[in-house]
């Protein structure tokens, strides 16, 4: 068990994952969370912590707060995506990004598509230093990305687990998709609503792909990456018929990837090199010299002299 945990992986995919996961917690401060700045505009008795915002215990939102952890994790994030300085920044984006997400979700509404970005942000402080594009592995970069893996898995089993418990299998013969095409469906959705009893099939198929996503443990390398690809896929569609995006668990779940085969920086200087070796150069294009001729204190070569044709046939005697 301790060796799968801590199964080495190429420091450059420790390195790329944590770039993806900090940039993209300065990209959800301003695209995906700005709303938790507006909590502190509603009474402070409408804000009911977490059993962890109790425990520590955590203050009240106020606006000095609140305005406090983004201006100061918005520049953090940025900089730990570049690497330096793993533990210390690593450290404090985790902190900082766990109390703004105590914030967020102690009004009313815990969104479960945290809990691998979490817990991504709580190990990758522990992997060290990582280089793009180094091939060497590290044991401790692979239980960063593992508990992280395992973080993922949970997220889709215990969801089932949590509709079997709460709502039997009638989440599985009700209009849980119904309702939600009605709420927030697109056009696609209503397309898909109109044939019969495929939202009841649907159901069904969102049941026994949750309970069954730890198979992916059990898999080769190449099937694993195919069925993560699947799992990508679920959500595309769960994106344009009912616009949820999970995009925290999406990148979390790049923890299965082999990102190291991933540089974009890399392939953008090559993109650029080529272009400019292939480049024609500036100014008109060179003339046409025409046949060579040969210097003037080269002699011409002479004239051959003529003499009698060569016979031709057998000699006449």
């Amino acid at each position: 068990m301790t060796r799968w945990l801590t199964e080495a992986v190429p420091r450059g995919r420790v390195a790329a994952f944590r770039t993806l996961v900090y940039l993209f917690v300065a990209a959800d401060l301003v695209v995906f969370t700005p709303w938790v700045r507006t909590r502190v505009d509603v009474p402070g008795d409408l804000y009911q912590p977490l059993l962890i915002g109790r425990l520590l215990p955590l203050p009240t939102p106020t606006p000095a707060i609140v305005a406090a952890i983004f201006w100061t994790l918005l520049p953090l994030a940025l900089l730990a995506a570049t690497g330096r300085a793993p533990r210390l920044l690593g450290w404090s984006v985790f902190a900082l990004y766990f109390e703004w997400m105590i914030i967020a979700m102690s009004y009313g509404k815990v969104d479960h598509d945290r809990i691998g970005l979490l817990v991504a942000l709580a190990a990758l402080p522990t992997a060290g230093r990582a280089r793009h594009g180094d091939p060497t592995r590290t044991e401790a970069g692979g239980w960063a990305l593992r508990v992280t893996q395992i973080a993922v898995i949970c997220t889709y089993f215990l969801a089932a687990w949590a509709k079997l418990r709460f709502g039997g299998l009638d989440w599985a013969t009700g209009s849980v998709l119904a309702r939600a095409i009605i709420r927030r469906g697109t056009d696609l959705a209503d397309l898909i609503a109109q044939v019969p009893y495929l939202l009841i099939v649907a159901q069904f198929g969102i049941l026994a792909f949750e309970l069954l996503s730890p198979v992916v443990f059990l898999l080769p390398e190449r099937w694993r990456v195919a069925t993560v690809g699947f799992f990508y896929s679920f959500h595309l569609v769960t994106v344009a018929t009912i616009t949820i995006s999970f995009a925290p668990h999406l990148v979390a779940m790049t923890s299965f990837l082999p990102l190291e085969r991933i540089r974009p920086v890399v392939w953008a200087c090559r993109l650029i090199t080529r272009r400019r070796d292939g480049a024609a150069p500036d100014g008109p294009a060179p003339k046409d010299p025409g046949p060579a001729s040969a210097p003037d204190d080269v002699p011409a070569a002479a004239p051959p002299v003529a003499g009698p044709a060569p016979a031709v046939g057998p000699a006449v005697p």
